[in-house]
């Protein structure tokens, strides 16, 4: 009787159809005007020692000449010889400075002031000081004037105010000018000019210095080191600093410090830091000097310069981005998005057909429902019904009930076809019946997973009239195939494709029961989401054979988590479509009980990734907090630029586990967007090296899924602002790019 209660009970809640969360207000991110940065590279023939961004223009130093960037190319200036070897802003002007003197620039020429060495210049009491060797001066109009007659302890390399006190460093040593002396005294009137009391420079190589708000900041080759009053607090890789050899300093926009490293320039806002390298965002790492100006921010390297750009954006924006970049780099075809590749042939890039198009298709079909849920835009309806379709015509195109192609190909048309099939065998594509199209069959589990989870979410959000029998057939059609053919899908051939096999008797196998987990909870979700949507007693018989089988206890150890070279990643994202219809739709209270102790195993196992979609999963199947400001944060930090830069993290200093997460299927921390990779959710955040040197550009239906899902679930709000600039793209302003529109046929009317 008291289980009898507990299903009627729970069978309302669990069976109800989709609707938003109402999510507490601590657990609600407000769409509030962020920071996006925006990378680009100009390359130099050698490398840049120094830069400086003064009034729209910028200049840069080479070993034999000063630049000037115009356009996109860098122009010598031919008046200055010898060059200087540093350029630096202070006092609202442009110093140029070396061993052969000091020049202002006058906005449109050099003027010398002096042909004393020069090696820094700062701002002090609003005025202009410059360091030369051990003393230092006023820069007046008529050259240099001494500050004061007496010489610091050591020649100075750099200059800078703090603390309404003039500071000085010079090799390992640092100190200040008292009055009019250099130093202190100690407690018996000996002179002393160390500048802190407790701690311990991280290295006596200091390369660079300055003071931002209340701390002097110094650059080693072994680290940082803060100073605040008399302390000094070195910073490493244990503190999250990614490169400990620093070579440069530099004041941000917005209280900010940036530093320069022999691998990359680090961003320390907020008490985080931010990398930044690789082609994404340096044309070379190994940087030389930063100059900011407003919120652009300008990085000599070994190979050029960087330019990382700083604009406000909303996620709302961010979305339209998105959509507009899949038109305007030609990510769309016959209602399927696409990943681009390289053609070195062409010299230009072509849109992939995989092996899984109508898998990451769907989520572009799952972000459009969820668009149209939240927005009523008809663009989102009209692009959920196309790629709706889209799904549906795989499974027609291939003339067995059930089974749907992989991906289609039209003959002759301009793009790369996937040339391999799977566990290594040759690729199987199949002429359709109009001999105008290919299919790609030895589908495998992840189509039918995926179709599951995003027509599902298109019937519950979208679908009306005639819409929802042809969805809720097309569901059926998959799920009866399977129970024809003894859980198994079967391709032309009368054969089980390679990786579509869910029966007894292949989890019997030694490969089978590896998969057991994960291919129990997929079948088990696709009977329970076909009896949910269709109500056919054959569909609850069917799910009902599978547990008598024992198929929900296989879930309970759903991911594999050892032997580690044997994990795939991308079947974390598989699990998680199986679990989000099988704990929605389930009823009964036993069999959902152990559904989520095995969910909950397999959320655990991915916790650390920070994946927003897996975050905001897990809080609307189970009401847990899902971190959900940490997803926002993966969100915002997704670059506009969608190609897949090479990326290396495996040098960092600080690769460490995060405190309070374990990483079961290997691998030491997640990395931000921003230094690893746009990606679809089957890939895996903690990779530590990898990308394509720019070579593919990933769709970006993964970003477009999370963030519809996360408005209509209330974990992120509406933008505030109502500014259009903010929330929305005008057509000229995702640059354009990418492989070529599609000329050939359109995707074909279904009955």
């Amino acid at each position: 009787m008291r289980s009898l209660m507990l299903l009627l009970l729970a069978a309302p809640l669990l069976a109800a159809p989709l609707v938003p969360n109402h999510v507490a207000p601590d657990q609600r991110v407000v769409d509030q005007v962020y920071l996006q940065e925006v990378g680009t590279q100009f390359p130099s023939p050698a490398p840049l020692r120094s830069i400086a961004a003064f009034r729209g223009s910028v200049f840069a130093l080479t070993d034999s000449s000063l630049l000037q960037l115009q356009g996109t190319n860098w122009i010598p200036q031919p008046d200055l010889t010898p060059p200087p070897h540093r350029l630096v802003t202070a006092h609202d002007s442009l110093w140029a400075m070396g061993t052969h003197g000091l020049l202002q620039w006058s906005g449109t020429h050099w003027q010398r002031l002096s042909d004393q060495p020069v090696s820094d210049v700062t701002a002090f009491r609003n005025r202009p000081v410059a360091a030369s060797e051990n003393r230092l001066y006023w820069i007046t109009t008529n050259g240099l004037t001494p500050l004061t007659t007496n010489a610091a302890p050591f020649n100075i390399e750099r200059v800078f105010p703090h603390q309404a006190t003039l500071w000085i460093q010079g090799g390992s040593r640092l100190t200040f000018l008292n009055h009019d002396r250099f130093g202190g005294l100690d407690v018996y009137a000996f002179p002393a000019d160390q500048a802190w009391d407790w701690g311990r420079l991280p290295s006596p190589r200091i390369r660079d210095a300055l003071a931002i708000g209340p701390a002097v900041w110094l650059s080693t080759d072994r680290g940082l080191a803060a100073i605040r009053g008399m302390s000094l607090q070195p910073i490493a890789g244990p503190q999250g600093l990614p490169v400990e050899f620093t070579t440069c300093l530099a004041p941000g926009f917005t209280n900010d410090l940036w530093i320069g490293t022999r691998h990359g320039a680090v961003r320390h806002v907020a008490g985080q830091f931010h990398y930044f390298a690789g082609r994404r965002w340096l044309p070379g790492d190994h940087v030389h000097d930063i100059a900011v100006d407003g919120q652009d921010v300008w990085v000599a390297t070994d190979a050029g310069a960087g330019l990382i750009r700083y604009q406000p954006f909303t996620l709302a924006k961010k979305a339209a981005w998105y959509e507009q970049h899949l038109e305007a780099w030609g990510q769309k075809r016959l209602g399927f998005t696409h990943k681009l590749e390289w053609d070195d042939a062409l010299n230009q890039y072509v849109r992939e057909v995989s092996d899984n198009d109508g898998g990451y298709s769907g989520d572009y079909l799952a972000a459009q429902s969820y668009r149209w849920a939240v927005t009523r835009d008809p663009v989102a309806r009209r692009e959920a019904l196309r790629t709706f379709h889209a799904l549906r015509w795989l499974e027609r195109m291939t003339g067995i009930p059930g089974f749907p192609a992989r991906a289609v190909w039209v003959k002759g048309e301009r793009g790369h076809k996937a040339g391999h099939g799977s566990g290594g065998f040759a690729a199987e594509w199949n002429d359709c019946a109009d001999q105008r199209f290919e299919w790609k069959g030895d589908t495998s589990s992840d189509e039918i997973t995926s179709h599951f989870y995003a027509v599902g979410l298109f019937l519950e959000l979208v679908a009306e009239g005639t819409e929802r029998e042809m969805a809720t057939q097309h569901l059926a059609a998959l799920a009866d195939h399977l129970i024809r053919n003894n859980w198994a899908l079967v391709d032309h051939d009368g054969k089980p494709s390679r990786w579509g096999r869910w029966s007894p008797e292949y989890f019997a196998t030694d490969e089978g029961r590896f998969d057991r987990g994960l291919q129990a909870a997929e079948l088990l979700s696709f009977m329970r989401t076909a009896h949910h949507f269709t109500g056919e007693p054959r569909f609850e018989e069917a799910y009902q054979r599978l547990v008598q089988l024992g198929y929900p206890d296989f879930t309970l150890r759903q991911r594999s988590t050892f032997p580690p070279e044997d994990i795939a990643h991308f079947e974390d994202q598989l699990g998680f479509w199986a679990w989000w219809n099988l704990l929605r739709h389930e009823t009964n209270p036993d069999l959902y009980a152990t559904y989520r102790r095995s969910y909950e195993r397999s959320y655990e196992t991915v916790r650390i990734e920070r994946n927003p979609w897996y975050q905001f999963v897990f809080g609307v199947l189970t009401g847990h907090d899902c971190e959900p400001a940490s997803a926002i944060q993966h969100l915002r930090e997704w670059p506009l630029d969608l190609r897949v830069w090479s990326f290396e993290n495996s040098h960092r200093a600080d690769l460490r586990t995060p405190d309070g997460l374990r990483a079961p299927k290997g691998g030491v921390r997640p990395f931000s967007p921003r230094e690893h990779q746009p990606m679809r959710w089957d890939a895996w955040t903690m990779q530590e090296d990898g990308g394509t040197g720019g070579r593919d550009v990933v769709e970006p239906g993964a970003w477009l899924v999370t963030y519809w899902m996360g408005r209509f679930h209330g974990y992120i709000s509406a933008p505030l602002t109502e500014d259009p600039a903010l929330i929305q793209v005008h057509p000229d302003e995702v640059p354009r790019g990418g492989a070529q529109p599609y000329q050939g046929p359109d995707l074909p009317i279904l009955p």
